[in-house]
Protein backbone atom coordinates (compact mmCIF):
# COMPACT_ATOMS: atom_id res chain seq x y z
CA UNK A 1 0.00 0.00 0.00
CA UNK A 2 2.86 2.53 0.74
CA UNK A 3 4.08 1.99 -2.77
CA UNK A 4 0.82 3.31 -4.19
CA UNK A 5 0.78 5.99 -2.14
CA UNK A 6 4.20 6.99 -2.72
CA UNK A 7 3.89 6.60 -6.73
CA UNK A 8 0.66 8.65 -6.32
CA UNK A 9 2.49 11.30 -4.31
CA UNK A 10 5.43 11.55 -7.04
CA UNK A 11 2.82 11.99 -9.55
CA UNK A 12 0.93 14.44 -7.96
CA UNK A 13 4.40 16.45 -7.39
CA UNK A 14 5.18 15.80 -10.89
CA UNK A 15 1.70 17.63 -12.38
CA UNK A 16 2.64 21.38 -11.76
CA UNK A 17 6.24 20.85 -13.45
CA UNK A 18 4.93 19.31 -16.52
CA UNK A 19 1.84 21.58 -17.14
CA UNK A 20 4.81 24.71 -16.45
CA UNK A 21 7.24 22.60 -19.15
CA UNK A 22 4.01 21.97 -21.41
CA UNK A 23 3.13 25.73 -21.70
CA UNK A 24 7.00 26.42 -22.35
CA UNK A 25 7.47 23.92 -24.87
CA UNK A 26 4.42 25.79 -26.72
CA UNK A 27 5.43 29.10 -26.08
CA UNK A 28 8.98 27.91 -27.89
CA UNK A 29 7.20 26.21 -30.23
CA UNK A 30 5.08 29.45 -31.55
CA UNK A 31 8.33 31.55 -31.34
CA UNK A 32 10.16 28.98 -33.79
CA UNK A 33 6.95 28.70 -35.96
CA UNK A 34 7.78 32.55 -36.16
CA UNK A 35 11.42 32.34 -37.03
CA UNK A 36 10.62 29.50 -39.63
CA UNK A 37 7.69 31.80 -41.58
CA UNK A 38 10.89 34.21 -41.25
CA UNK A 39 13.18 32.46 -42.94
CA UNK A 40 10.89 30.77 -45.19
CA UNK A 41 10.14 34.31 -46.62
CA UNK A 42 13.41 35.24 -46.31
CA UNK A 43 14.34 32.12 -48.65
CA UNK A 44 11.82 32.49 -50.61
CA UNK A 45 13.23 36.00 -51.68
CA UNK A 46 17.15 34.21 -52.25
CA UNK A 47 18.66 35.20 -48.44
CA UNK A 48 20.62 31.88 -47.65
CA UNK A 49 22.85 33.36 -44.89
CA UNK A 50 24.47 30.38 -43.76
CA UNK A 51 25.01 29.20 -46.99
CA UNK A 52 26.46 32.70 -47.95
CA UNK A 53 28.56 33.18 -45.07
CA UNK A 54 30.05 29.60 -45.99
CA UNK A 55 30.96 30.65 -49.39
CA UNK A 56 32.69 33.49 -48.38
CA UNK A 57 34.81 31.94 -45.38
CA UNK A 58 35.99 29.52 -48.02
CA UNK A 59 36.68 32.35 -50.73
CA UNK A 60 38.17 33.81 -48.15
CA UNK A 61 40.36 30.87 -47.06
CA UNK A 62 41.63 30.72 -50.29
CA UNK A 63 43.60 34.17 -49.74
CA UNK A 64 46.06 32.33 -47.25
CA UNK A 65 48.99 30.14 -47.41
CA UNK A 66 48.16 28.01 -50.68
CA UNK A 67 49.68 24.56 -49.63
CA UNK A 68 46.68 25.02 -46.10
CA UNK A 69 43.34 25.73 -48.81
CA UNK A 70 42.37 22.17 -48.51
CA UNK A 71 42.58 21.40 -44.93
CA UNK A 72 41.05 24.88 -44.25
CA UNK A 73 38.16 24.59 -46.58
CA UNK A 74 37.76 21.13 -44.98
CA UNK A 75 37.62 22.93 -41.58
CA UNK A 76 34.77 25.26 -42.60
CA UNK A 77 32.70 22.30 -44.67
CA UNK A 78 32.94 20.59 -41.13
CA UNK A 79 31.98 23.62 -39.23
CA UNK A 80 29.18 23.95 -41.70
CA UNK A 81 28.00 20.64 -41.22
CA UNK A 82 28.22 20.91 -37.69
CA UNK A 83 26.27 24.08 -36.96
CA UNK A 84 23.44 22.72 -39.44
CA UNK A 85 23.46 19.58 -37.14
CA UNK A 86 22.80 22.13 -34.01
CA UNK A 87 20.66 24.45 -35.23
CA UNK A 88 18.21 21.44 -35.65
CA UNK A 89 18.83 19.75 -31.96
CA UNK A 90 15.89 22.46 -30.42
CA UNK A 91 13.39 21.08 -33.29
CA UNK A 92 14.17 17.83 -32.69
CA UNK A 93 14.15 17.90 -28.96
CA UNK A 94 10.89 19.44 -29.19
CA UNK A 95 9.13 16.35 -31.50
CA UNK A 96 10.18 14.27 -28.48
CA UNK A 97 9.45 16.32 -25.39
CA UNK A 98 6.08 17.62 -26.77
CA UNK A 99 3.88 14.53 -26.94
CA UNK A 100 5.57 13.19 -23.98
CA UNK A 101 4.91 16.14 -21.13
CA UNK A 102 1.50 15.69 -23.05
CA UNK A 103 1.09 11.79 -22.71
CA UNK A 104 2.38 12.89 -18.55
CA UNK A 105 -0.18 15.20 -18.62
CA UNK A 106 -2.84 12.88 -19.10
CA UNK A 107 -2.03 10.23 -17.15
CA UNK A 108 -1.35 12.70 -14.53
CA UNK A 109 -4.82 13.61 -13.61
CA UNK A 110 -6.75 10.85 -14.92
CA UNK A 111 -5.62 8.94 -11.57
CA UNK A 112 -7.90 11.88 -9.91
CA UNK A 113 -10.88 11.59 -12.62
CA UNK A 114 -10.82 7.97 -11.70
CA UNK A 115 -10.92 8.04 -8.15
CA UNK A 116 -13.84 11.11 -8.61
CA UNK A 117 -15.40 8.43 -10.51
CA UNK A 118 -15.23 5.83 -7.88
CA UNK A 119 -16.39 8.24 -5.09
CA UNK A 120 -19.64 9.36 -7.78
CA UNK A 121 -17.77 12.88 -7.86
CA UNK A 122 -18.52 13.52 -11.59
CA UNK A 123 -17.47 17.05 -11.38
CA UNK A 124 -13.33 15.96 -10.46
CA UNK A 125 -14.26 13.38 -13.23
CA UNK A 126 -15.08 15.88 -15.65
CA UNK A 127 -12.54 18.44 -14.71
CA UNK A 128 -9.74 15.82 -14.79
CA UNK A 129 -10.61 14.48 -17.57
CA UNK A 130 -10.81 18.06 -19.41
CA UNK A 131 -6.99 18.56 -18.21
CA UNK A 132 -6.36 14.73 -19.15
CA UNK A 133 -7.24 15.52 -22.61
CA UNK A 134 -6.29 18.95 -23.71
CA UNK A 135 -2.62 17.75 -22.62
CA UNK A 136 -2.67 15.08 -25.29
CA UNK A 137 -3.74 17.36 -27.65
CA UNK A 138 -1.32 20.34 -27.18
CA UNK A 139 1.42 18.04 -26.48
CA UNK A 140 0.67 16.39 -29.54
CA UNK A 141 0.01 19.67 -31.37
CA UNK A 142 3.92 20.84 -30.47
CA UNK A 143 4.99 17.35 -31.82
CA UNK A 144 3.55 17.67 -35.50
CA UNK A 145 4.22 21.92 -35.41
CA UNK A 146 7.91 20.79 -34.44
CA UNK A 147 8.07 17.90 -36.77
CA UNK A 148 6.69 19.99 -39.82
CA UNK A 149 9.68 22.65 -39.25
CA UNK A 150 12.21 20.06 -38.61
CA UNK A 151 11.47 18.87 -42.35
CA UNK A 152 11.35 21.73 -44.23
CA UNK A 153 14.73 23.03 -41.93
CA UNK A 154 16.73 19.63 -42.42
CA UNK A 155 15.51 19.78 -46.45
CA UNK A 156 16.68 23.34 -46.88
CA UNK A 157 19.91 22.69 -44.51
CA UNK A 158 21.05 19.25 -46.98
CA UNK A 159 20.53 22.06 -49.84
CA UNK A 160 22.59 24.45 -48.24
CA UNK A 161 25.61 22.07 -47.04
CA UNK A 162 25.36 20.72 -50.78
CA UNK A 163 25.86 24.45 -52.32
CA UNK A 164 28.35 24.88 -49.88
CA UNK A 165 30.59 21.87 -50.53
CA UNK A 166 30.05 22.69 -54.29
CA UNK A 167 31.31 25.87 -53.93
CA UNK A 168 34.26 24.55 -51.81
CA UNK A 169 35.08 21.67 -54.72
CA UNK A 170 35.04 24.36 -57.06
CA UNK A 171 37.40 26.90 -55.30
CA UNK A 172 39.50 24.15 -54.57
CA UNK A 173 39.59 23.13 -58.33
CA UNK A 174 40.10 26.29 -59.67
CA UNK A 175 43.26 26.82 -57.35
CA UNK A 176 44.63 23.91 -58.73
CA UNK A 177 44.65 25.09 -62.50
Amino acid sequence: MWAKDALGAISDLLFLPVVVGLLGVVLWTVLALGLFLRSLIGRYRGHRPARDRYRAAIDQALTGQPHDDELAIEEIVARAEGDAARSLNAVRFAIRIGPSLGLMGTLIPMATALSGLARGDLQILASNMVIAFSSTVVGLAVGVVAYLVAMVREGWARADLDAVRFHAERALRREET
